[in-house]
């Protein structure tokens, strides 16, 4: 299968490193010059596990590509999707399968003015992945992904895909209520992602802090909030169990920095915040439902990209 990984961040890169080691033909798209030259020189270097691995990888800028594809799987930063989505839209054909596996709420829009609905494949993973730097990615957990299609057609697209992330050694199943995992997602880097950025800690860290469990069940109670405006029902109290689970010991990955802290503490790059707590503290000022707690992550998270000059 041709496949193209649009954004070759820490997730991009993990994804497209499996996927081509499974045997299909994949070229990543990225921004990055140092990236695309370190990737061209030496390779993809990808720390699995203990594994120390590493291959050639064919990476360009998405305007620099003149193939074709297969599957597009979008793993940009939420705010770079519709630019990318612009600048690829000649080699998405009729039969092209986009799967969608950002961060954050309100994609589906977005998606819809460039891609049929019947194409369109949205997922939520909990893989954790860092990049070490330039052409240099750390897989940290093989973490299960959830896939949808977004109308009926699309159903027998979402069971091939499914099978090719499982064939790729990344679990994959297929999801009969896609929004709500997304909404869940969504609640879960609202809460660890937006909290680790504003302690500058790991989410191990996190789960030391005095009061984090409350912190974080007020947090999902707000996007529990929203969510029931769209139709969705997320019980506050299972969603806070899950989530805090990420901050706890006997979580393998709990030592991990989200990637909005390696956004913006490590990377000085702007965050998604604007589409997750952000979201969240817009909605509810439409629909007069208050949303403290997402009101104050979005101004502090926004004053501390402000402070970096971002």
């Amino acid at each position: 299968m041709k496949i193209i990984i649009a954004g070759a961040g820490a997730m991009g890169c993990s994804f497209g490193f499996m996927l081509q080691k499974s045997g299909n033909d994949v070229t990543l798209l990225d921004g990055w010059q140092e990236n695309i030259d370190a990737i061209r020189k030496e390779g993809l270097h990808l720390q699995d596990g203990e594994a120390a691995l590493s291959q050639k990888m064919d990476i360009c800028k998405p305007e620099e590509y003149t193939g074709s594809a297969d599957f597009v799987i979008v793993f940009t930063k939420s705010m770079q999707l519709e630019h990318m989505l612009h600048s690829i839209r000649r080699i998405i054909k009729d039969n092209t399968k986009v799967l969608c596996l950002l961060n954050g709420l309100g994609h589906i829009e977005t998606l819809k003015k460039y891609i049929a609905p019947k194409n369109i494949f949205m997922g939520v993973t909990v893989v954790t992945a860092g990049m070490k730097g330039p052409g240099s990615a750390v897989l940290s957990s093989h973490g299960r992904t959830e896939i949808q299609n977004i109308v009926p057609e699309g159903k027998a697209g979402a069971g091939l895909i499914v099978d090719t992330l499982n064939k790729a050694t990344m679990p994959a199943v297929y999801s009969d209520n896609i929004l709500w995992s997304i909404w869940r997602k969504a609640a879960l880097n609202g809460a660890i992602n937006s909290a680790c950025t504003i302690m500058e800690c790991n989410m191990l860290e996190l789960g030391t802090v005095d009061g984090s469990r409350d912190m974080i069940k007020h947090i999902v109670s707000e996007f529990a909030a929203i969510a029931k405006t769209h139709g969705i029902t997320l019980d506050t109290d299972s969603v806070t169990d899950y989530i805090y689970g990420f901050t706890q010991p006997q979580f393998d990955g709990a030592k991990h920095y989200p990637s909005m802290y390696q956004d913006l503490i490590k990377n000085r790059r702007r965050t998604e915040i604007d589409f997750l707590n952000g979201y969240i503290s817009r909605k509810g000022k439409e629909l007069h439902i208050p949303t403290p707690y997402c009101d104050l992550i979005a101004v502090l998270v926004h004053g501390k990209e402000r402070l970096a000059g971002l």
